[in-house]
């Protein structure tokens, strides 16, 4: 069974810091969710780094990923 994992990023926006928590079965996935301080949407893109770690990277609505 694989487990949550808890990692922290910034808000592309308003440069908020976030706790967000990264699921392995969402690796290779986008998915959009608003930041809890300013409300803009953030996309979220999970990747796997091997050795049972995931990558979290963020986009603003307006960046090409």
């Amino acid at each position: 069974m694989q487990h949550l994992q808890e990692t922290r990023t910034r808000c592309p926006y308003c440069a908020a810091t976030l706790d967000v928590l990264l699921d392995p079965t969402d690796t290779g996935e986008n998915y959009i969710e608003d930041c809890q301080v300013c409300c803009k949407p953030i996309t979220f893109v999970v990747s796997d780094l091997g050795g049972g770690q995931l990558g979290l990277a963020v986009y603003s609505e307006n960046e090409a990923f």
